[in-house]
Order: C-alpha cells, then sequence, then structure tokens
C-alpha cells in the first residue's frame, strides 16, 4: 500500500509525539453558524412585517424579472464553480488557474445572491402559504447557513478531504433547489423576459 504524500487530510492522529487528534469545535462551530444563520433568517422573514418594497433596475420589466436574471446569474456561476471544483480535486482536466476559476465564480455568485435575497427577505418575509413557495423560503435560509458554515470550514486546516466536497454539493443543491422553485417558475408563468 502506497500513501499519497499530497493527500489533502487525514483523520488518524499522526505518529509523532504530542500530536493531538482534532477537537470536535472544529465542526461544531461552523454547525452551530450555520443553524443560527438559517434560523436567524427565517425567524426575521416570519416577524418581520413584509414591506412590499420593490427594486428595479433600468431595463427590466419587473422586480420579478430583475431577481429572476440576477438567480439565474447566480446558478450559472454556481455550475461554473462545481466544474472547476472538479478540476481543482483532479476528477476533470483543467488549466492551473482553476483554484482561482473556483474561487472567483464562487464569489460571484455569493454577490449576485445577495441582492435577491435581501429582496425576498425584506419585501416578502417568510412565506408557506404553498408548497413551493415554502420550500424556497426554507432552502433560502438554509442556503445562507449552509454557505456560512463552508466558509468557516474552508479556513480550517487538517479536515477530512470529503468533507468540502460534501459540505460544496449540499450548498449547490440548495442553491439549484430555489432557482427552481423561483427564477425557473418565474420564467415558465410569465415568459422569458427582461
Amino acid at each position: 500500500m502506497t500513501v499519497d504524500p499530497n493527500a489533502v487530510t487525514q483523520d488518524f492522529p499522526s505518529p509523532q509525539p504530542g500530536h493531538r487528534r482534532p477537537s470536535p469545535a472544529r465542526y461544531l462551530v461552523p454547525a452551530l453558524v450555520a443553524g443560527a444563520v438559517a434560523v436567524g433568517f427565517g425567524a426575521y422573514g416570519k416577524v418581520h412585517d413584509p414591506s412590499g418594497t420593490a427594486f428595479n433596475l433600468a431595463g427590466f420589466s419587473s422586480t420579478g424579472a430583475v431577481k429572476s436574471w440576477l438567480a439565474t446569474a447566480a446558478i450559472f456561476f454556481a455550475l461554473v464553480q462545481l466544474v472547476s471544483a472538479f478540476m481543482v480535486y483532479g476528477r476533470l482536466p483543467g488549466p492551473a488557474w482553476s483554484s482561482g476559476l473556483h474561487r472567483w465564480s464562487g464569489r460571484v455568485a455569493f454577490l449576485v445572491s445577495v441582492p435577491v435575497a435581501v429582496h425576498c427577505l425584506y419585501a416578502m418575509g417568510y412565506q408557506t402559504y404553498e408548497t413551493r413557495v415554502f420550500m424556497h423560503s426554507a432552502l433560502g435560509c438554509f442556503f445562507f447557513g449552509a454557505f456560512s458554515a463552508k466558509m468557516l470550514l474552508l479556513r480550517s486546516e487538517r479536515l477530512p478531504g470529503w468533507l468540502l466536497p460534501i459540505v460544496g454539493g449540499v450548498v449547490f443543491t440548495a442553491l439549484t433547489i430555489i432557482w427552481l422553485t423561483s427564477a425557473l417558475w418565474f420564467f415558465r408563468t410569465f415568459g422569458v423576459t427582461t
């Protein structure tokens, strides 16, 4: 059996004297932060009296169109991040700058999702009046919690090699379902308009 010296991490203590097993807080703190963010957003959205305030950008016919196109941009950059993650982990061939593409596509995906989330929470609140809307509200809160956990885990050292891909996959899946229950629904209901 050969040992890969470039392995991402191990869950086993090293044979070196004085080496300690990683603290459970390494995983507990990001999980608690994720829960606090998700519950905090949900609680705010539920108790906040929705303002109905809308924003619009020049060239768009409605707030729904702006949000749908921003959400579509977010899912596009999330797809770029998914493909670049496969490159970074060696599952797909890719250029040397794959890790930079991965980081920047994730940043852009997050940044374009923020105005959509702010509007949803402030103008509409946490809604449960139908299954699609309930799933959208719940997964929107969950997404920002899971994203927070992922960002905290990125700063941890000696994580198991499987952990970040799993958390990243959960974040990507949540964003995809959010897009399906919002932007895709909007485009199918009102047409692909700007």
